[in-house]
């Protein structure tokens, strides 16, 4: 893993040090409170969604949050496709698909669904390979929580079912027959975000995809609006989701 670094000044007391990394040709970026190390604070992975990278503004307001509000480190990466990463001719006709299912109102295809599962297959070894190297930077690392909406969730459904560090994930968004069989061995507490009015998610589709979930803990967060319309009390709704279960895992471990 090869870390570049720049600091951040946040509006508050606390700052937040931003160290851009690549690990076996992933570009990624390792957020966390100013002057310290990973050490056993909570690590939240930001799954982005499609067309969007690790610096969107979405993804950086998550882990500047994460930060600041409490002191947790968070990590995002390009997935497959996305970012600095080079695009195949099939990422770019998904790319092309996306924009035309999101222009007509139409649910995703057949098609995306099918590339956006291959895009996970290729996702997961990376993100569990940045696991790896933060564990070995830092010394090992304390409780990791997941949170990724759309193709977040399709990369990291089969990658909570996968990987054993993450004790919690926030999913949503999602919702299609191949992610079931993964959704069944994720058996970590999760809350699922659901817009009523999704126009590229089947409502019955996502609804088949909590049901399927193996967690013993799990909350469905429905709401009217479409895809892009999640609420802002949502984000603050998982937020404490995952302040309960990570941060009460670090006080325990203390």
């Amino acid at each position: 893993m090869h870390f570049t670094s720049d600091t951040i000044p946040d509006l508050s007391s606390v700052g937040v040090t931003q160290h851009r990394f690549t690990l076996d040709g992933v570009p990624g970026v390792l957020w966390q409170p100013e002057g310290s190390a990973l050490g056993a604070r909570p690590l939240v992975l930001l799954g982005h969604g499609g067309g969007q990278h690790k610096l969107s503004p979405w993804m950086v307001e998550r882990a500047r949050g994460c930060v600041t509000r409490y002191g947790w480190a968070a990590v995002s990466i390009d997935a497959p496709g996305h970012g600095e990463r080079e695009r195949t001719a099939q990422d770019e006709r998904f790319a092309t698909e996306i924009g035309e299912l999101l222009a007509a109102g139409r649910p995703i295809s057949a098609w995306v669904a099918r590339h956006t599962a291959a895009l996970a297959e290729r996702a997961v070894p990376e993100w569990r390979a940045v696991l790896d190297a933060l564990d070995k930077a830092g010394g090992g690392l304390g409780p990791v929580g997941y949170w990724g909406l759309s193709l977040g969730s399709v990369i990291g459904i089969p990658l909570t079912a996968a990987e054993p560090r993450i004790a919690a994930a926030v999913f949503g968004l999602t919702g299609h027959a191949a992610q079931v069989e993964a959704a069944r061995r994720v058996t970590v507490p999760v809350q699922f975000v659901l817009q009523w009015d999704d126009e590229l998610v089947l409502r019955e589709h996502a609804l088949a995809v909590y049901g399927a979930l193996g967690s013993a803990t799990k909350t469905l967060h429905a709401n009217p609006g479409g895809h892009m319309a999640v609420p802002d009390f949502e984000l603050d709704s998982a937020e404490r989701f995952l302040l309960r279960k990570l941060g009460t895992m670090a006080r325990a471990a203390d």
